[in-house]
Protein backbone atom coordinates (compact mmCIF):
# COMPACT_ATOMS: atom_id res chain seq x y z
CA UNK A 1 0.00 0.00 0.00
CA UNK A 2 1.03 3.63 -0.79
CA UNK A 3 0.91 5.77 2.27
CA UNK A 4 -0.38 8.69 0.02
CA UNK A 5 -3.64 6.61 -0.46
CA UNK A 6 -3.71 5.95 3.44
CA UNK A 7 -3.65 9.66 4.11
CA UNK A 8 -6.72 10.40 1.43
CA UNK A 9 -8.76 7.80 2.31
CA UNK A 10 -8.60 8.49 6.07
CA UNK A 11 -8.84 12.18 5.41
CA UNK A 12 -12.77 11.66 3.20
CA UNK A 13 -13.60 9.60 6.42
CA UNK A 14 -12.78 12.16 8.48
CA UNK A 15 -14.18 14.88 7.12
CA UNK A 16 -17.72 13.14 6.13
CA UNK A 17 -16.78 12.86 1.93
CA UNK A 18 -17.47 9.73 0.07
CA UNK A 19 -16.22 7.30 2.74
CA UNK A 20 -14.91 3.63 2.02
CA UNK A 21 -15.50 2.19 5.28
CA UNK A 22 -16.99 2.48 8.85
CA UNK A 23 -13.84 1.94 10.58
CA UNK A 24 -10.58 3.81 10.98
CA UNK A 25 -8.67 1.58 12.33
CA UNK A 26 -8.39 -0.91 8.81
CA UNK A 27 -6.06 -0.47 6.47
CA UNK A 28 -8.24 0.28 2.92
CA UNK A 29 -8.66 -2.86 0.48
CA UNK A 30 -7.58 -2.56 -3.25
CA UNK A 31 -10.70 -2.26 -4.67
CA UNK A 32 -11.01 1.43 -1.89
CA UNK A 33 -8.44 2.01 -3.21
CA UNK A 34 -8.87 2.10 -6.90
CA UNK A 35 -12.01 3.63 -5.51
CA UNK A 36 -9.98 6.82 -4.00
CA UNK A 37 -8.10 6.87 -7.06
CA UNK A 38 -11.15 7.40 -9.36
CA UNK A 39 -12.54 10.11 -6.97
CA UNK A 40 -9.09 11.78 -7.54
CA UNK A 41 -9.46 11.55 -10.80
CA UNK A 42 -12.88 12.57 -10.86
CA UNK A 43 -11.69 16.20 -9.34
CA UNK A 44 -9.70 16.92 -12.20
CA UNK A 45 -13.21 17.51 -14.10
CA UNK A 46 -14.14 21.08 -13.35
CA UNK A 47 -17.76 22.27 -13.36
CA UNK A 48 -17.58 24.88 -16.46
CA UNK A 49 -20.07 27.23 -15.23
CA UNK A 50 -18.81 27.23 -11.71
CA UNK A 51 -15.17 26.56 -12.37
CA UNK A 52 -15.40 24.18 -9.20
CA UNK A 53 -14.48 20.44 -9.59
CA UNK A 54 -17.70 18.43 -9.67
CA UNK A 55 -16.02 16.15 -6.49
CA UNK A 56 -16.44 19.67 -4.56
CA UNK A 57 -19.41 20.60 -5.64
CA UNK A 58 -21.06 17.05 -4.18
CA UNK A 59 -22.12 15.99 -7.68
CA UNK A 60 -20.61 12.37 -7.30
CA UNK A 61 -22.68 10.48 -5.23
CA UNK A 62 -21.34 6.83 -5.67
CA UNK A 63 -17.66 5.50 -7.35
CA UNK A 64 -17.11 1.67 -7.36
CA UNK A 65 -14.16 -0.10 -9.13
CA UNK A 66 -15.69 -3.52 -10.50
CA UNK A 67 -14.15 -6.55 -12.02
CA UNK A 68 -13.57 -6.62 -15.26
CA UNK A 69 -11.81 -2.97 -15.33
CA UNK A 70 -15.02 -1.16 -15.17
CA UNK A 71 -15.52 1.71 -13.14
CA UNK A 72 -19.17 2.95 -12.07
CA UNK A 73 -19.57 6.53 -11.17
CA UNK A 74 -23.26 7.74 -10.23
CA UNK A 75 -23.39 11.75 -10.25
CA UNK A 76 -26.00 14.09 -10.65
CA UNK A 77 -25.78 17.39 -12.08
CA UNK A 78 -26.91 20.95 -10.33
CA UNK A 79 -30.23 21.43 -12.58
CA UNK A 80 -31.54 18.81 -14.97
CA UNK A 81 -31.37 21.19 -17.92
CA UNK A 82 -27.57 21.40 -17.87
CA UNK A 83 -27.13 22.46 -20.72
CA UNK A 84 -23.12 21.27 -20.42
CA UNK A 85 -23.96 17.68 -19.55
CA UNK A 86 -22.56 16.17 -22.73
CA UNK A 87 -19.62 18.12 -21.95
CA UNK A 88 -19.00 17.10 -18.37
CA UNK A 89 -19.79 13.15 -18.62
CA UNK A 90 -16.86 13.36 -21.52
CA UNK A 91 -14.67 14.76 -19.06
CA UNK A 92 -15.49 11.88 -16.48
CA UNK A 93 -15.11 9.47 -18.48
CA UNK A 94 -12.07 10.90 -20.66
CA UNK A 95 -10.53 11.58 -16.34
CA UNK A 96 -11.40 7.84 -15.29
CA UNK A 97 -9.83 6.11 -18.32
CA UNK A 98 -6.74 7.90 -17.56
CA UNK A 99 -6.04 5.14 -15.04
CA UNK A 100 -4.55 2.06 -16.70
CA UNK A 101 -6.67 -0.03 -14.57
CA UNK A 102 -10.25 1.30 -15.92
CA UNK A 103 -11.09 0.16 -20.00
CA UNK A 104 -14.74 1.18 -19.18
CA UNK A 105 -16.78 3.55 -17.40
CA UNK A 106 -20.67 3.14 -16.56
CA UNK A 107 -21.91 6.40 -15.67
CA UNK A 108 -25.50 6.67 -13.61
CA UNK A 109 -27.30 10.02 -13.63
CA UNK A 110 -29.37 10.46 -10.81
CA UNK A 111 -31.50 13.15 -9.38
CA UNK A 112 -32.26 11.60 -6.37
CA UNK A 113 -31.58 13.28 -3.84
CA UNK A 114 -31.46 16.74 -5.75
CA UNK A 115 -28.58 18.46 -5.50
CA UNK A 116 -28.08 21.43 -3.12
CA UNK A 117 -25.40 23.65 -1.69
CA UNK A 118 -25.19 21.74 1.08
CA UNK A 119 -23.54 19.38 -0.39
CA UNK A 120 -20.70 21.49 -1.61
CA UNK A 121 -17.52 21.20 0.30
CA UNK A 122 -16.41 24.24 2.46
CA UNK A 123 -13.87 24.76 -0.69
CA UNK A 124 -16.42 25.30 -2.91
CA UNK A 125 -18.36 27.24 -0.87
CA UNK A 126 -15.87 29.80 -0.24
CA UNK A 127 -14.77 29.69 -3.66
CA UNK A 128 -18.26 30.51 -4.64
CA UNK A 129 -19.59 32.63 -1.85
CA UNK A 130 -21.77 30.80 0.15
CA UNK A 131 -21.80 31.36 3.52
CA UNK A 132 -21.94 28.95 6.55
Amino acid sequence: LKPKYVKVYLKRIIIGGLSMSDSLNELPTEQQIMNERILEQLELVIDPELGIDIVNLGLVYQVEYREQNIAYVLMTLTTPACPLADMIFDEVDKAVKSLEEVDEVELELSFYPPWQPDRMSRYARIALGFSG
